[in-house]
């Protein structure tokens, strides 16, 4: 199972140590996502992560970034997938991913896509409020409804109130993987809580 860790959306204290930290425990991919912050501070960031991780690091706007620092992918906002100049030309290898909040959108709008998150499949941990907005049994059986439709397993990521407990659930839901963001911003030590969620996702 594929895990994925967003960035908190504010400021953290020794955040780029804590990113290189989830990094050098194995995290796969790294989305960086500062809905504030300037492409000039979030080039700050990235240049404070050793170069040999930038192909791990996905932007979530800032396109221009992706291409001149050699990074992992760009995820386009919901106002982005709307926007002919929002999605700039990828390298090979470079994702280009993004967030839907309703099935039939996965089902529409999936194959444009690297890989897509589904959102808040549980109460969130970051929000205040945000409930889920799915039942897995549904969730489970759309996935279902596309591997024998197409023939092929969509690359759809759980998001929202995901942690370690939940893991097992999202895997037998069909997801492909999960991603994380509260569990990890909200714990002391953010990686020793993603290590037990590698430990879990295999």
């Amino acid at each position: 199972m594929q895990l994925v860790v967003i960035s908190a959306p504010e400021a953290v204290a020794h955040e780029t140590d804590k990113m290189r930290g989830l990094l050098d425990a194995g995290l796969r991919r790294l989305h960086l996502r500062k809905p504030g912050f300037s492409a000039g501070e979030m080039a700050s960031i990235i240049e404070q992560l050793p170069a040999r991780y930038h192909a791990r690091l996905v932007l979530h706007g800032h396109p221009a970034l992706v291409s001149t620092m050699k990074l992992g992918g760009l995820h386009l906002t919901a106002a982005a997938r709307t926007s002919p100049s929002s999605r700039p030309k990828l390298a090979t290898g470079q994702t280009l991913s993004t967030s839907f909040h309703t099935l039939a959108d996965v089902r529409q709008h999936r194959r444009k896509y690297d890989y897509v998150f589904l959102s808040p499949i549980f109460d969130s941990l970051s929000k205040s409020g945000y409930a889920a907005g799915f039942e897995l049994s549904t969730v489970a059986e759309a996935l279902r409804h596309l591997r024998q439709r197409t023939g092929y397993v969509p690359q759809v990521l759980a998001l929202g109130g995901i942690e370690a407990e939940k893991l097992a659930a999202v895997r037998q839901a069909g997801f492909a993987g999960a991603a994380v963001l509260g569990a990890m911003w909200q714990s002391p030590d953010p990686v020793a809580a993603f290590r037990e969620l590698q430990a879990l996702a295999g």
